[in-house]
C-alpha cells in the first residue's frame, strides 16, 4: 500500500506494507508512480519518501513469484526502472528516509533520490547470492561509482550488508542520523528545502544529473550553469534574493516559474 499526505508544500509517500517490509510488486510500484504524479500536479516544493515499521524496503516482493514463469524483466524494465526515472525527475527537492533494509529495488528509490538520510543501523547491500540472482535497481552503478570495482566486488560475492553508518562514511548517502532522529531531520530538511527557491534548486538537480547520466565536462559543465543561471534572472525568486540582500533581510521564496523581464 502506498500513502500520500500534503501539508505546507510538502509530500510525503509511505510505503506501508510493514508486514513484508514494504516489499514491493507490481501494482505497488503503479501506485507508487501514480503518487508521485499525484504530487507534481499539486504543485509540491519537496518530498519525502520512507517507509513504515522496521525497514524502509526489503526490494521486490517474490512471495508468489514462480522463477520459471518470473517476467523479471517486464517487472524491472516495465516497472522499476520507470518509477526510478519518475522518481529522479520529480520537479522538485526529493528526500529518503533510509531504516532498516534498504536493499534491491528499495535501493533503487534511494539512488533515484535526491538526498537520503540514513538511519545508522540500516542495512544495505546486495544479499542475493542465496536467491541465485544478482543486484539490480542501479545498484551497480551506485556501488562501483563510490566503491570502485574491488569492494563492489566484495560486497557481492559476500553478500555482507553494511550499515547505514558505514554507507555514509563510504559516500554512498548524505548522512548518517540516529535511529530514533531519522524521520524527523529528514522532514525538517524536506521544509526548509519547501521555503527555498525551487527553480534553482531544479536547475542544480538537472546539472547534476547531467554531470552523472552524460558525464559532461568542467567546460560544459560551466556552460550549462551559465545558461541555467540566465534563465533563473527571469524569475521572482532570483529578484527576491538579490532585493532580500541589498535590503539585508531575510528572503521570501515563492518557489515560481520564469516569469519574463518587464
Amino acid at each position: 500500500m502506498i500513502e500520500l499526505t500534503i501539508q505546507d508544500d510538502v509530500a510525503e509517500v509511505l510505503l506501508r506494507a510493514p508486514e513484508r517490509r514494504n516489499a514491493l510488486g507490481p501494482d505497488d510500484l503503479d501506485a507508487l508512480a501514480e503518487a508521485y504524479a499525484e504530487a507534481e500536479r499539486a504543485g509540491v516544493r519537496a518530498l519525502v519518501l520512507r517507509g513504515e515499521g522496521r525497514a524502509f524496503c526489503a526490494g521486490r516482493d517474490i512471495s508468489g513469484v514462480d522463477p520459471r514463469e518470473d517476467d523479471v524483466l517486464g517487472y524491472l524494465e516495465g516497472r522499476v526502472e520507470p518509477v526510478m526515472r519518475r522518481i529522479a525527475q520529480f520537479p522538485a527537492p526529493t528526500f529518503g528516509v533510509a531504516h532498516g533494509a534498504c536493499v534491491g529495488v528499495g535501493l533503487g528509490l534511494l539512488i533515484a533520490t535526491d538526498v537520503v538520510y540514513v538511519a545508522e543501523s540500516a542495512k544495505i547491500g546486495s544479499p542475493f547470492a542465496n536467491l541465485g540472482a544478482t543486484l539490480d535497481s542501479g545498484g551497480h552503478a551506485l556501488f562501483f561509482e563510490r566503491l570502485g570495482a574491488h569492494r563492489t566486488l566484495d560486497l557481492i560475492y559476500s553478500g555482507r550488508l553494511i550499515s547505514g553508518a558505514e554507507a555514509v562514511a563510504l559516500g554512498l548517502f548524505s548522512r548518517a542520523v540516529a535511529d530514533d532522529e531519522v524521520v524527523a531531520e529528514t522532514r525538517s530538511a524536506a521544509a526548509r528545502a519547501a521555503a527555498g527557491p525551487t527553480q534553482a534548486f531544479v536547475a542544480s538537480k538537472r546539472l547534476i544529473a547531467s554531470l552523472r547520466d552524460a558525464r559532461v565536462g568542467l567546460w560544459r559543465s560551466m556552460s550549462d550553469e551559465n545558461r541555467a543561471q540566465a534563465a533563473l534572472c527571469d524569475t521572482d525568486d532570483y529578484r527576491e534574493g538579490f532585493a532580500a540582500f541589498q535590503q539585508k533581510r531575510t528572503p521570501v521564496f515563492g518557489g515560481g516559474a520564469v516569469v519574463g523581464r518587464p
